[in-house]
């Protein structure tokens, strides 16, 4: 069979966690600079049918797409190195595939045949793989697939790779990301686990093409012939992938390995030019030489995982970056605030971050942020939840709604400030009653939020089921806490800023699955603006 899109897919072995993510993004954002139009997929091994469910502490952050997907935090990746959209079609996990399966065999679409994971299972892989492909709009799909190679949830999925690589042959390619351990007793680098792991994939009937080896020397020829020699494949195709000062280095890294011209050689594709990365390289420029920098507090309940919120550290590396500054979080739990410790806490501080979040757990410590944010003259960003915090802090101190909360927290608030819109009290499935994906906001003008965005008329990703109740809209009007964008739709208020304070922004949406390399995210850039000058 021959087909018009190539597949790449990427594996990995010995352990997690070696950056099979960035590897696919960096390998993408190369093919992308030399002209071919790429996307990036990820096949998670997990059954449940999305991330939307785990708690960050399992799986760092849900990222969300523009059609309203609730995804791996790898496709942040892909969307910051490409500065491409991604959507439903761009993460698949196992539950999703047994889920899709089931409900035709309920259907009796297999006519009555036994249900097993060959072919039934395997062929529904199959298709999700080359639903991106057959859009006619990428000329290369990479596909990452989640875990490692040996684990007993995986084997449908690299079995469906190597029908594949057997299907459309030279159409199809195997990255095989490896570590190459470096034993300090024995002072060398060892390539056994590299080498059993390679076994384990030929076990299951795929030869890798290509090696990533992740180390933290250098590998020198006589070991790169080694390599090569006990795991069949050509030498150039052994690629060194050292530890990097920032995951934005590697694209360069890969492009001196020339990871990309092999890949193009084997799947018989024309280099066309060399990668055009120079926009890339001047970020990197200003990455590394900034002129200043700010200390901004993080607010949240799950800072113990950094990747909770690895969108926002992402953001603020890129709206520090648009600014010539380095921007250094501190990492703050909500629930060690309190009003006893929270002068000491937040003091020093250039500006002020209060994290997205569901649930009760380390609430009154994000109020008691926001009110010192408030009345301190802190540059403040509340984001979705933290967009919340605000609206209820403002509500208690300075409307005098003692009681006022979220009927999220306090059904039987008297000042239900935050609550859930009618039309999805009805709705039981926990991931139904969100608002998920992309929706339209009209901004005020002469705001500070409309000049930080220079337009009137945005879109931005939501996740979340509670609104702001307009029912006191007018009173917080006039007390000074103003809609800045609704929803030209429904009326809803999107964005919230109190014009008499430096920078104080609320956003029910999240700004920062938005924020990529290319365009670091507007509020981004304009909350440490505001920081920078607060500092001086």
């Amino acid at each position: 069979m021959s087909n018009s899109t190539k597949y790449v897919f990427v594996t990995g072995g010995v352990t997690s966690s070696l950056g099979k993510g960035i590897i696919s993004a960096s390998l993408a954002k190369l093919l992308q600079a030399r002209g071919y139009s790429t996307t990036i997929q990820k096949l998670d091994p997990y059954i449940n049918i999305d991330p939307g469910t785990l708690n960050p502490y399992e799986h760092g952050e849900c990222f969300v797409t523009d059609d309203g997907a609730e995804t791996d935090l790898d496709l942040g990746h892909y969307e910051r190195f490409l500065n491409v959209p991604t959507s439903q079609a761009n993460n698949v996990t196992t539950g999703r595939i047994y889920q899709s399966v089931i409900e035709k065999e309920r259907k009796g679409e297999y006519l009555g045949k036994t249900v097993q994971i060959i072919p039934h299972i395997t062929d529904e892989i199959k298709e999700r793989i080359q639903i991106l492909g057959k859009t006619g709009k990428f000329d290369i799909v990479i596909t990452e697939i989640g875990g490692t190679v040996g684990d007993i949830e995986s084997l449908p999925f690299v079995e469906a790779v190597r029908q594949m690589m057997w299907e459309f042959e030279s159409d199809c390619l195997v990255v095989h990301l490896t570590l190459i351990p470096y034993l300090s007793a024995a002072g060398e680098l060892k390539t056994k686990p590299t080498q059993h792991s390679v076994k384990q994939l030929l076990e299951l009937g795929v030869q890798p093409d290509i090696l990533c080896c992740r180390t933290e020397h250098e590998l020198d020829l006589t070991i790169r012939k080694k390599i090569a020699k006990f795991c069949n494949v050509s030498m150039n195709a052994v690629i060194e992938s050292r530890d990097a000062e920032s995951i934005y280095d590697v694209p360069l890294l890969m492009q001196a390995e020339e990871l990309d011209k092999v890949v193009l050689e084997k799947l018989g594709l024309p280099s066309k030019n060399s990668p055009e990365l120079g926009k890339w390289k001047e970020f990197l420029t200003r990455l590394k030489n900034p002129i200043q920098e700010v200390n901004i507090g993080l607010v949240g309940k799950y800072v113990e995982l950094k990747d909770s919120y690895k969108s926002i550290s992402e953001a603020f590396i890129h709206g520090g970056v648009a600014n010539e500054a380095r921007v250094n979080v501190k990492w703050i739990h909500s629930e060690s605030l309190t009003k006893q410790n929270i002068q000491s806490e937040l003091e020093g501080l250039d500006g002020i971050l209060v994290a997205p979040g569901f649930g009760s757990r380390g609430i009154s410590g994000k109020i008691e942020a926001v009110r010192f944010a408030r009345e301190n003259k802190v540059p403040f960003f509340g984001i979705c939840l933290g967009m919340q915090c605000a609206v209820i802090e403002f509500a208690r101190h300075v409307l005098g709604y003692e009681d006022a909360h979220t009927t999220e927290i306090a059904e039987d608030s008297k000042y239900p400030v935050i609550s859930m819109m009618a039309e999805q009290k009805s709705i039981s499935n926990m991931g139904g009653t969100m608002r998920l994906g992309a929706y339209k906001c009209q901004l005020k003008p002469n705001t500070k939020v409309a000049s930080a965005y220079n337009t009137e008329s945005i879109t931005e990703r939501h996740r979340h089921r509670y609104e702001f109740n307009n029912d006191y809209l007018e009173a917080f009007e006039k007390a000074g806490m103003i809609a800045t964008g609704k929803n030209p739709e429904t009326g809803l208020v999107e964005v919230v800023e109190i014009p008499e304070h430096p920078w104080f922004v609320g956003a029910q949406y999240h700004p920062e699955y938005k924020s990529t390399v290319d365009n670091p995210h507007p509020l981004f850039v304009a909350f440490v603006k505001a920081a920078i000058e607060f500092k001086k």
